[in-house]
């Protein structure tokens, strides 16, 4: 069993950046993948970004790209997400969660792979 505790949210201003962190009990094994979410109000939860944590691959949906930046401390268990130039339209609560085993890498962004998660930290940036 896993458990996520995210933490790094708060209001910022438009174009203003966040490091969101997300500190995990017990034990992520190599095969783990590690993401975040975002859930907007009234919206589904995306995909925002994924770490592989043997291999430490990296990816991202296409609207963060260039933007933001995962990355994981595998000695503290703690991944973290470093978000500049964030739009209002970004405002979302976002979640941390984690993977045991997904067998492709085309399906890192469903979150219905996903099982364990947070409860997530909001993040709400204004214009």
């Amino acid at each position: 069993q896993v458990q996520l505790v995210e933490s790094g949210g708060g209001l910022v201003q438009a174009g203003g950046s966040l490091r969101l962190s997300c500190a995990a009990s017990g034990t992520i094994y190599s095969s783990y993948y590690m993401g975040w979410f975002r859930q907007a109000p009234g919206k589904e939860r995306e995909f925002v970004a994924a770490v592989n944590w043997r291999a430490n691959s990296k990816f991202y949906a296409d609207s963060v790209k260039g933007r933001f930046t995962i990355s994981r401390d595998a000695a503290k268990n703690t991944v973290f997400l470093e978000m500049t130039a964030l739009g209002p339209e970004e405002t979302a609560v976002f979640f941390c969660a984690a993977a045991q085993r997904i067998e492709s890498r085309r399906n890192v962004f469903d979150k219905e792979l996903y099982d364990f998660w947070g409860q997530g930290t909001q993040v709400t940036v204004s214009s």
